[in-house]
């Protein structure tokens, strides 16, 4: 199995980039429409693979003007722990809160949101995991953070069960009690994170 996670050698200098990006930008709206759900009235999940954080590399090296090897290799040690390996799926998670007053309402509101998503499917429930690196710096005990990044872990069952039959992505915290049935789309596109070849 080749690995995943991306190396220097995957990330296209600015020209390259420029040369690519908007066909490339189109490809991953597309794909990000299928590995989007939205969970109540503010909670939306992007589950990533490697095309999906390539792009955010490339976009914030463009926007930021990284140019050395060792920017990019800084970016890299940040968000390759967000490429899911085969029997995990990763997704950033948004709180998107439009007003001060939403924020001033929700964040101290939803303290602990980082661990109360599960996936819901054929008998199993599998609760996510804040990525660690991340949690550290975006959990206070006063406030939540508007982002977060998240994993989850499954068995071998659970990865043979998946797709099976409905998958439900379900929020239990106690200020936000919301569930969503994933679509077919993306239970098929979220299988091939799960799988070895996917």
């Amino acid at each position: 199995m080749a690995d995943r996670k991306l190396t220097l050698d995957d990330i296209a200098d600015a020209r390259a980039y420029e040369r690519e990006r908007e066909e490339f930008r189109a490809r991953i709206i597309e794909l990000k429409r299928r590995r989007r759900v939205h969970l109540g009235l503010f909670l939306t999940l992007v589950f990533e693979n490697r095309d999906t954080i390539r792009f955010q590399i490339q976009e914030m090296a463009r926007v930021e003007r990284t140019v050395t090897d060792e920017g990019i290799l800084t970016e890299l040690d940040v968000y390759n722990p967000l490429i899911p390996e085969p029997g995990h799926l990763s997704a950033t998670l948004f709180l998107e809160l439009r007003t001060d007053e939403q924020l001033r309402e929700w964040l101290p509101k939803l303290v602990g949101i980082e661990r109360s998503l599960l996936l819901r499917f054929g008998g199993h429930e599998v609760r996510c995991i804040p990525e660690a690196g991340h949690e550290a710096q975006l959990t206070r005990e006063e406030a939540t953070a508007a982002v977060h990044y998240l994993t989850w872990s499954l068995d071998a069952a659970e990865v043979a069960d998946w797709g099976s039959g409905p998958v439900e992505l379900v929020c239990d915290h106690p200020a936000y009690l919301e569930a969503a049935a994933l679509a077919d789309a993306t239970v098929h596109e979220l299988r091939g994170d799960l799988l070895p070849d996917g």
